[in-house]
């Protein structure tokens, strides 16, 4: 078959022969094809009013930059924060966590080149490596890793700047600068240039970086004083306290007691089994980044128990798909594509996975869900990092199908986890691909 004359003269008769063709096709170049497509009946199923809650601050925003999955973690963790210090709300600052997660992708990035010298300049390693080395994304063990070795300060103690809040310009010329010193490494090694000598001129490329990471991002505070008033008006003064001791008395985590359950439903990540990804990190000396891949009613009910518990849920997902930013809407069948257009989308969740068609691209918080008498859940309530301008002042509504759909991981405290699914963490974790679609939230720019 070629597309000629006669196969388009027979196209163009089946669009004619169809009336409705000509008004669908005036309303989407009107209004195009969301708006055209969208469900009316969706905002009757979603009435933001949820069953269980958790406590949760003031929305936060995470303007032009890829910082989701940082947003998400210390609006998680800033809930205990709260509580210790007995106030209504409080931010942690997303520029600190930021400016350690860009130093420490960058060395991460160097080890991998100096690891990596032997692989042929068009190898997929080595395309992969140089693709994205500072990019704003990242995932929960990610985090943890850093607020293990760096703890965290509140918002006002390192505020956001123009290049927090706005990071194209910054990743840019990070980005140019590690591709020139991979250059150098490479090169250097085709020389015939030593491995220590190599490794040798790492500190003054990391200088670079940090050099620059100061003057985007400001001094980094290695102690600092924070005043504040609590619900009853009263004053505090938390004085000369580092950062690690700011994050161990006002959050209290261990970090070691919170795991990611992954639902990935693919014929190469069978369940009940702990994964990785090959390349992917940033502190690193710090735990390599693990899932269990579990089936989704296991990722249901420890969000469900951990949310009854008290405790917000960070998770990852593919926040694009059939999503009402506006109405802050996440439903499954928010677009009637099929009456628009003729065919519905049909790829099953694995399939999505299989071939392109979906992976993580942002990360938010559960801090409540509604259900039904029987205790199954219809709708979550998600605390988003896009200002309160976006869905309800900031909040979300998913359906629970939605869930189903299009939500990959979620990180919650082991306790609410059975144990069959942990013994998971005692066998072999199994390597992934650097390319493999369960690492992309680590590539949202």
């Amino acid at each position: 078959m070629t597309i000629n004359t006669e196969l388009l003269t027979n196209f163009k008769k089946r669009f004619d022969e169809n009336r409705e063709n000509q008004v669908i096709q005036g309303a989407i170049a009107k209004v195009g094809i969301n708006t055209a497509s969208i469900d009316n009946d969706v905002l009757r199923r979603h009435s933001f009013t949820f069953s269980d809650e958790t406590k949760r601050g003031e929305i936060t925003n995470q303007q032009a930059s890829g910082r989701c999955w940082m947003f998400a973690a210390l609006n998680t963790a800033r809930v205990d924060t709260m509580n210790r210090l007995n106030v209504d709300t409080f931010e942690f600052s997303q520029n600190y966590t930021l400016f350690w997660d860009k130093l420490e992708k960058a060395h991460y990035f160097l080890d991998s080149i100096l690891n990596t010298l032997d692989e042929a300049q068009d190898s997929r390693i080595i395309a992969h490596l140089l693709t994205d080395p500072v990019q704003d994304g990242g995932q929960w063990d990610m985090f943890s890793g850093i607020l293990e070795k760096y703890g965290a300060v509140p918002k006002a103690v390192m505020p956001e700047t123009f290049h927090s809040a706005n990071t194209a310009v910054m990743n840019k010329i990070l980005t140019s600068k590690l591709r020139e010193f991979a250059s150098v490494l490479r090169e250097g090694h085709q020389n015939n240039e030593t491995l220590e000598s190599l490794t040798a001129k790492k500190e003054d490329m990391l200088y670079f970086i940090y050099n620059v990471l100061v003057k985007a991002l400001g001094e980094i505070p290695e102690t600092f004083t924070y005043d504040y008033r609590d619900k009853d008006n009263e004053f505090h003064r938390i004085a000369d306290i580092t950062p690690q001791e700011f994050f161990k008395k006002y959050v209290g985590w261990d970090l070691t007691n919170l795991v990611s359950l992954l639902n990935a439903p693919t014929a190469d990540k069978p369940y009940g089994r702990a994964y990785t990804v090959k390349y992917l990190g940033t502190v690193k000396e710090a735990q390599p980044i693990r899932y269990i891949n579990a089936p989704i009613e296991v990722l249901k009910e420890a969000a469900i128990t951990s949310i009854k518990a008290g405790e917000p849920v960070w998770f990852g997902c593919d926040v694009g798909q059939m999503s009402i930013r506006d109405g802050g809407i996440m439903d499954e069948k928010s677009y009637q594509y099929d009456l628009t257009l003729g065919e519905g989308l049909n790829l099953t969740k694995a399939q999505r996975l299989d071939y392109g068609d979906s992976l993580l691209t942002h990360a938010m918080v559960f801090v409540g869900v509604n259900l039904d008498d029987e205790g199954k859940p219809l709708t979550w309530k998600v605390e988003n990092s896009w200002g309160d301008k976006a869905g309800k002042k900031g909040i979300y509504s998913m359906s629970d199908k939605w869930f189903d759909e299009y939500n990959y991981q979620i990180a919650v405290d082991r306790k609410y986890i059975p144990e069959k699914w942990l013994k998971a963490l005692d066998e072999p974790v199994i390597e992934l691909e650097p390319w493999d679609p369960m690492g992309a939230l680590a590539m949202v720019k």
